[in-house]
């Protein structure tokens, strides 16, 4: 009872961190612990190797893939951000060694963002990344069904993009006579709307 307790106790976030970067050493951009948290950065070339490596790496056993998603870095940082645009953000959880674990797969082509799929690692990853293909427009390379996921079949573009309209591109309604649902351009105007202050210098009775 002893032992096993042990050895489901959880180690410290800095020996984890150090556990992982020698074991992905030469695979990974960058092993990061910030607030408690361990992020590994890594290409798009070396994403699945990493992946497998830590799935069944006796010192890794992350045996579940808990979370996944896009991220568009376009905007990020006020704008000052530099590097590729797109990536895909899983968090890892190891339930026999009580331990998580953030990787950040960034793509290397901007206009067309892809990784190769982990799905043959985790199914629980197939609905993750048809969501990501669906939103942000990674195509995951290998998965046997990425379809959008969240939006109709019919649309265009990927909301989740930072530089996607606001009212979108196309809008659609149910046309009465045709007996099917219709797609039209947007019909609302794009207008910016500025807050009216209203400034009073007794507000509030302060002078």
């Amino acid at each position: 009872m002893t032992d096993h307790a042990t050895s489901n106790e959880a180690i410290a976030p800095e020996a984890l961190r150090d556990r992982l970067s020698a074991l992905l050493e030469g695979m990974v951009r960058s092993v990061d612990l910030s607030r408690g948290e361990i992020t590994i950065t890594v290409a798009a070339n070396d994403y699945l190797k990493v992946m497998q490596t830590l799935r069944d790496a006796p010192q890794a056993k992350f045996e579940q893939l808990i979370d996944l998603c896009g991220m568009d870095y376009s905007a990020y940082g006020d704008g000052r951000w530099e590097g590729a645009r797109f990536a895909a953000v899983s968090h890892l959880l190891s339930v026999s060694l009580n331990q998580r674990v953030r990787v950040r797969a960034f793509c290397d082509d901007d206009d067309f963002p892809v990784l190769t799929s982990v799905t043959p690692l985790w199914s629980s990853a197939n609905w993750y990344e048809r969501e990501a293909f669906d939103l942000y427009g990674i195509m995951f390379e290998g998965h046997a069904d990425l379809r959008r996921i969240l939006t109709d079949y019919g649309f265009i573009g990927h909301p989740f993009r930072k530089d996607f309209p606001l009212s979108g591109n196309v809008e659609m309604r149910y046309d009465a006579e045709r007996q099917r649902v219709i797609y039209e351009p947007v019909s609302i105007e794009p207008r910016e709307i500025t807050p009216r202050v209203i400034r009073e210098d007794n507000y509030g009775g302060l002078h």
